[in-house]
């Protein structure tokens, strides 16, 4: 079954978001917790020579951004950055693509389980795997963190990251999203990867710091946002080095290594790119801490939250969601004048597509 099928199942077209948030509650959060270019890539970051955010309306969000880069970048600015301090981080789930109706990689977890059922004849009676296979939303919405914790390992571990890799690129390349029938690659947000082209073509040096796996991310970002996979940074499961029959893998391990959210975030851009950010970007109270690490350095600084206000051509939610919860972000972005995007006003489009 493909994920189209399964997701709506779990999630028809015509469901109240309040009905299927019990679901990303229980399921997503732990996920998330746990796990945590192309020509036409090329093409889709190209700047015009007149606008280099030509997706972003015209308004204070857009002339903040380009204000802030222009001083950054000016030698005779009293704000301006040195090429080697030009960092620039930002999430990825909902921050440069979207995260509804649950994250992407659970939804590769949930269908990952129903392609390897074959393989494991004792799933059918066997909890977790029984309820996903055979779509029993009542049993998954009561499912406990340790039954979920079964699904990740059997989905993520025992594996190589090379096998890895090659199946969540074919992942990528055959299921599509249920609400907009588009590969996942195609919920993008086209105003974002505007916007990390503009900062990369100014010598900013552009990273993913993000809640979810970084072998995951790493299969896809480079094609789909011209990063390169080394400048991904995530969450991660243990892995360990093999050598058997003449071939030399790595491993990935049943047991959390790194989780790269909240408190996470800071340490991992510590551990990982080893400098302080100048430009932070993130949609949830998840990024937060990133935010204030980014503002506490000396210098100029920018901090840019994405608030998703669009329920017509996207999703809106903030404080009460369980997925991407803004709560104390907005807080702490209007005390302290961080730049909010608003999603309905500030973007001309959404999505690649859409153009």
């Amino acid at each position: 079954m493909g994920i189209c099928s399964f997701t709506q199942k779990i999630i028809p077209p015509d469901i109240n978001m309040k009905k299927s948030i019990c679901y990303h509650s229980i399921v997503c959060c732990i996920f998330y917790l746990l796990v945590g270019c192309s020509d036409d890539a090329a093409n889709r970051n190209d700047l015009t020579q007149t606008d280099p955010l030509p997706s972003w309306n015209e308004g204070k969000t857009k002339s903040a951004i380009i204000d802030f880069v222009d001083r950054a970048t000016d030698p005779e600015h009293q704000d301006f950055i040195a090429i080697e301090d030009r960092i620039a981080t930002f999430d990825n789930d909902g921050n440069l693509w979207s995260e509804q109706p649950m994250y992407f990689q659970l939804l590769f977890t949930i269908d990952r389980v129903k392609a390897m059922a074959g393989q494991h004849p004792e799933w059918k009676e066997e909890q977790p795997f029984k309820a996903v296979l055979e779509d029993d939303i009542p049993t998954l919405l009561s499912l406990e963190h340790k039954d979920l914790f079964k699904l990740l390992m059997a989905t993520h571990a025992g594996i190589t990251t090379t096998a890895f890799n090659q199946e969540v690129k074919k992942w990528m390349k055959f299921s599509k999203h249920p609400r907009f029938n588009q590969p996942y690659t195609e919920l993008v947000y086209q105003p974002m990867l505007e916007l990390m082209q503009f900062l990369r073509s100014k010598d900013f040096q552009v990273f993913i710091v993000s809640g979810g796996g970084v072998d995951f991310m790493r299969a896809w970002v480079t094609d789909v946002y011209g990063i390169p996979s080394y400048q991904v940074v995530g969450s991660s499961m243990a892995s360990k080095f093999e050598e058997s029959q003449g071939r030399v893998v790595i491993n990935k391990v049943a047991k959390i290594d790194f989780i790269d959210d909240k408190e996470g975030k800071p340490v991992g851009i510590h551990k990982f790119i080893g400098k302080r950010p100048v430009f932070a970007s993130g949609n949830s109270d998840g990024d937060l801490q990133m935010m204030q690490y980014t503002a506490a350095g000396e210098g100029s600084r920018f901090m840019l939250y994405l608030h998703h206000t669009d329920g017509k051509r996207e999703w809106a939610y903030d404080r009460n969601s369980s997925i991407g919860k803004l709560d104390k972000g907005l807080d702490e972005a209007k005390k302290h004048n961080w730049t909010v995007i608003d999603m309905a006003k500030d973007w001309r489009v959404i999505y690649p597509f859409e153009q």
